[in-house]
């Protein structure tokens, strides 16, 4: 783990968005928690949505702590009042928002035939609907009038999502959402795209059973970079994304997965061995200084 203490090693540059409010949903932990980390030591004042007030006020004090700007609200993004309330509340405070990362979500392990309808119908909620309803109100309260910039994390869905059809299709209909935004909220000067992870070793990882813990330990040995992604890296594509050097950049997903899509039957063993994993243009990179690896993979 990085020294706590010597702060958020980002790429860009630490002014890019001073002045500017960004909301991220689900910023309690892992991927989401590590953007708002990056993005205040950026000059974002933070703003952190997520169903456990617990969590988030333990993300804003590391952020303050580290000298950042951060805020937080308790919010159920899948009902639509609260949704529009909690947006309302963070425009009236902060004047507008700039940009907002749609990283809420959640998903279990089940095989399709055994998934019930109520499993079904809180999965797509938690990931379609409710990104839609909090990208929806940010438009309306604030981005149709003034702009800005979303990104929408989907997931890793190319080729299917075995035992978890339920948050492959939602995270489907959410790449078609992000096209489709693009599109029709160009005329406001909004931009709007997604950032798809592979398998990365964040703490979602210690959301699923014990007995799925071989299989996410092994899952690194089926990408050809030959390892598990990193927190940072994934927030390095967010950041790029709602940065001024993205502006012509609209309606697209960026991977971030080491190709692990690009694997195919017949291929054997694909993996860069541990010497090529080390070669600078692919090695690690861990900018996040209170990183927490996920304890499924300490085991």
């Amino acid at each position: 783990m990085n020294d706590k203490h010597k702060g958020y090693r980002s790429v860009f540059h630490s002014g890019l968005f001073q002045g500017q409010v960004v909301l991220v949903t689900g910023g309690g932990s892992g991927i989401g928690r590590c953007t708002a980390h990056e993005l205040a030591a950026l000059g974002a004042h933070v703003v952190l949505l997520g169903r456990k007030l617990d969590k988030l006020q333990h993300v804003a004090s590391e952020i303050v702590a580290d000298g950042g700007r951060c805020a937080f609200h308790a919010c159920d993004i899948r009902s639509e009042l609260q949704v529009q309330d909690v947006v309302q509340a963070i425009v009236v405070a902060h004047g507008r928002i700039h940009g907002l990362v749609n990283n809420a979500g959640g998903q279990y392990i089940t095989p399709l035939e055994d998934i019930s309808a109520k499993g079904w119908d809180a999965v797509v909620a938690t990931n379609l609907t409710g990104g839609f309803l909090v990208a929806r109100e940010c438009y309306k309260q604030s981005m149709q009038a003034h702009g800005g910039a979303i990104v929408n994390i989907v997931a890793d869905i190319w080729g299917s999502m075995p035992g978890m059809a339920h948050s492959g299709a939602a995270r489907a209909g959410m790449v078609s959402f992000t096209e489709t935004a693009a599109l029709e909220w160009a005329k406001s000067g909004v931009r709007v795209n997604a950032v798809a992870p592979g398998y990365i070793a964040s703490s979602g990882m210690d959301h699923y059973p014990p007995e799925a813990g071989a299989m996410l330990r092994d899952m690194r040995a089926t990408v050809p970079a030959g390892r598990f992604g990193t927190e940072a890296e994934t927030s390095a594509g967010i950041v790029f994304l709602l940065s001024p050097a993205a502006s012509f950049i609209s309606g697209s997903v960026l991977r971030i997965d080491g190709a692990r899509p690009q694997v195919r039957l017949g291929w054997g063993h694909v993996a860069a061995a541990p010497e090529a994993q080390q070669r600078d243009a692919v090695k690690p990179f861990d900018g996040f200084h209170r990183y927490e690896a996920p304890k499924v993979l300490q085991s």
